[in-house]
This record gives structure tokens, sequence and C-alpha cells, in this order.
């Protein structure tokens, strides 16, 4: 218990002090935090807990953008979060966490949260050092402290709209730069994603990593192979859709991040047709999330894997297989590959496998496939794909000009359009027999089953 107490006494980080900003220095009033975001804060104020939003919240706001979501840290447990809202529920198993609900709002309030280097029982780390269990209550202090950078470690307070800031994360912000609290090497092995997590801030926010922060990565990143799937996905998934997905994959590479990810992404990055296939399928999503439209996940996926597949497929052409099987074997491989390091959701890959299988009707412009292409519910979709292939240099461009035209005509130019069918390429079509004729054995004569 003494050398417990030691550490936290004269730990290196104890030497941060706190500053109160006030609201005229960083000039961020309440009215721009969410209504749901300050009723949490001041129910929990007035049941005479400490509340403040924290985190990314601030952390957007200070630098002009606006959030999507809320957070609200405190000094209340869960249970008693819990007992202060009505409307509320309480989440997770490792550590809990209540969502407070404002009819269609909802605000994560968490506990804060001790420091992972206190000691003690509640810390389980592995060989590498990343820890695995570590769930303890702990102070205002210990809660900044813990951390990953430091401009995520900024609490506001709605009531008086004072900055709290106990690691000069509000000068840090000012500067553009990314710095690790407290040791860069010990925290990037508690949890490696945090190497991750600065190249995708450093994209999205325009700024620098902190020459001490980045000095680590390099020799570290291998330790991101210790990651769960599951957790790497969402961390993808996360830089993916955030607007600034281009760059956030050029700064994976630029730190070395990129390799292990996604399997095949090293590779893509270093043949120039997959880099401008991949960049233009980056750009085109930055730009639907910039203008608030919808993304598909699987899109996203589909375009970096697609060049691996491209590749298989191509191989198992040339080894002879029918087109068609070869396309299928080389979509499970690829796919197979991918599962051990980024957990893709079950949901998504349907759709993955569907965009890929398309595309060879896309070839097709004769007879009556093509009007049945145009049926299909992912034809859009497909068409988006195809669209960046020709873009791209894949195929020529007049493909895709093609079916564009075709897809906005009438029926009467539609049939126009069409190109004739080469002799031998109809296929025979089998007449359909009505429910419950008997079959034939090919004399006319009914068949019989034999009867085992």
């Amino acid at each position: 218990m003494i050398g417990k107490f030691l550490r936290r006494v004269f730990s290196p980080r104890r030497a941060n002090m706190l500053r109160r900003l006030p609201l005229e220095e960083h000039g961020l009033s309440r009215d721009q935090i969410s209504s749901c975001a300050r009723r949490t804060t001041e129910g929990l104020q007035a049941a005479g807990f400490q509340a403040y939003v924290v985190g990314g919240a601030v952390r957007d706001l200070l630098v002009g953008i606006v959030p999507k979501d809320f957070d609200v840290a405190t000094d209340a447990t869960p249970d008693q979060v819990r007992a202060t809202f009505r409307r509320s529920r309480i989440i997770g198993r490792r550590f809990r966490l209540v969502h407070v609900l404002c009819g269609q709002d909802t605000v994560e309030v968490s506990t804060f949260r001790g420091s992972a280097n206190a000691g003690g029982d509640s810390v389980e780390q592995d060989e590498h050092g990343r820890i695995l269990r570590d769930n303890v209550f702990g102070t205002l202090e210990e809660d900044a402290l813990r951390r990953d950078f430091t401009l995520n470690a900024l609490f506001y307070d709605p009531a008086t709209q004072e900055i709290l800031d106990y690691c000069d994360g509000y000068a840090d912000l000012r500067a553009r730069r990314i710095r690790v609290i407290g040791d860069a090497e010990q925290r990037y092995r508690e949890d490696p994603v945090r190497m991750m997590r600065a190249a995708r801030l450093g994209a999205k926010l325009g700024m620098t990593i902190e020459p001490r922060s980045r000095a680590p990565i390099a020799s570290l990143a291998s330790l991101m192979e210790n990651v769960p799937s599951a957790r790497l996905f969402d961390e993808m998934l996360k830089l993916l859709l955030s607007g600034h997905a281009r760059e956030g994959v050029l700064r994976l590479r630029a730190e070395g991040l990129h390799h292990g990810l996604l399997p095949m992404l090293d590779v893509i990055l270093e043949q120039p047709l997959g880099e401008r296939f991949v960049m233009l399928a980056l750009e085109r999503t930055d730009e639907r999330v910039r203008a608030d439209k919808p993304v598909s996940p699987a899109f996203l996926f589909a375009t970096l894997l697609w060049h691996e597949v491209l590749s298989a497929w191509t191989r198992r052409e040339v080894g002879g297989e029918k087109s068609a099987l070869a396309l299928m074997e080389a979509m499970d491989a690829v796919l197979a590959a991918q599962a051990g390091r980024l957990a893709i959701h079950k949901r998504y890959l349907v759709d993955i496998k569907e965009l890929w299988s398309l595309q060879p009707r896309f070839l097709v412009r004769a007879g009556r496939r093509p009007l049945r292409l145009l049926e299909h519910l992912r034809f859009r979709a497909a068409y988006d794909f195809l669209a960046l292939r020709c873009e791209s240099g894949e195929l020529d461009a007049e493909l895709a000009q093609w079916w564009d035209r075709f897809a906005g005509a009438s029926d009467v130019e539609r049939e126009a359009m069409l190109l004739p069918e080469e002799p031998g390429q109809k296929r025979r079509r089998r007449r359909r027999k009505p429910a419950g004729a008997p079959r034939t054995d090919g004399s006319g004569q009914a068949a019989i089953d034999p009867i085992a």
C-alpha cells in the first residue's frame, strides 16, 4: 500500500498543474454545447456531483468542427447516474457507462477512471505491456492524466464556461500538435491503437505529431498485431468515415502503420494502378462525408481489397479455371486472409461480395442481360464501383459512359443501344413445365422414380 501511495505521489505526471481557462481566453460558449449535454451536466451538478463535457467534443469545437457526439465525465458512479436520470440505461461489462436519452439525442456518461500506473489488482497486462483489464474509478485529475493525448484531456464546464486543463492541451491545440500524455513508448505499449489514432487525428485536424510522441512509432508498429481484430476494424472504420480518409491512409503509410491493418493495403499502395483506384475511392468517400451524404462501409472495404481480388482472379483464370469460379474463389481467399487481422462485420461481407460479383456483368452489353442487371438492387452501388475502375484507368472509360447513358435512357433507346449477340452466344432456353407435370426420360415417356 505504501509503495502504491508513493508511486502516485511521486509519479512524473503529478508535475502537471491544473489551469482554469475562462471564456475570455478560449471563446467556447455554452450555447455551442448540445442541449442534451447541458441538461446532463446540469442534472448531475444539481445532484451534488462533478460533471464536465470532455474529450473530442471540446477539442473539435475549439478548432471549429461541429461534433457528432458529446460525452460527459463525472465522479458519480454508473448507478448514481442512472438514478439521476429517468431516461437512461447502463451499458458495458468491462467498464460500465451510462447513456442518457433526450428525445432523439444520446449523451454517453463515464465515471472518472483511475490511473493505469497506480498499481493494484485492477490492472492486467500482456507480455508486451498492452493493458488487458484496467477497471477502476478515480478522480478528475487521474481521469485527465490517463487519457491518450493532451488535446483530448480538456474538461468543459457549461455552468461556468471554464475549461479545466491538466496537461497543457489547450496550448498544444493552439500550436496544432498532437502530444501523448506521459511517456510515449509506455502509453503506446499500453494501447497500440493510440499510434493509429495519432495518425487519424493528425489527418482530421491537420496537425503534426510532436517529435517525442512520434519517435517510438516506427519501432513499436509491430505491436498492432496484438490488437484484437474487432477493435482494429472499429478504428479503421473511424478513419475511413472521418471525412479525411485519403489523408489518413497516407499518414498510416508515412508512420509505417499500414502494414498488417489491411494485409493487402501495403501491397496495393506500391502499385500505381491500385493506388490510384484506392485514392480515388477515398477521395469520393471524403466528399460524401463532408457533404453529409450516406457512406457504405461495405463499398469502402470492397474498394480497398479489390485489386487483390483482381490479381487472384486473373491468376486463377490463367491457370485454366472458368472465370465465374475463379472470381468466387478469389473473393473467398482474399476475405479469408483479411479475417485474421481486421474482423469485417458479417453484415458487410455479403454486400462486398455482391459488389465484386456484379463487375463481370458490366462487360456484357448484348442480349437481355444488361436489362436484367439494371433491375438488380445493388446496380447503383455496383455501377459506382465500375465508374471508379474506369476513372482509375483499369477499364476503358467508354464502358462507364455507356452504362450511364443506358441507365438513363428510355425503353426504346435502351433497345437501340443493346449490341447484337454473337452467333453461338445465345443459350437454349428450356421450356418451363407446368407445376405438377411429370418428368420425362427424354423420349417423351414419363420417368419413373426408383423406389428405395
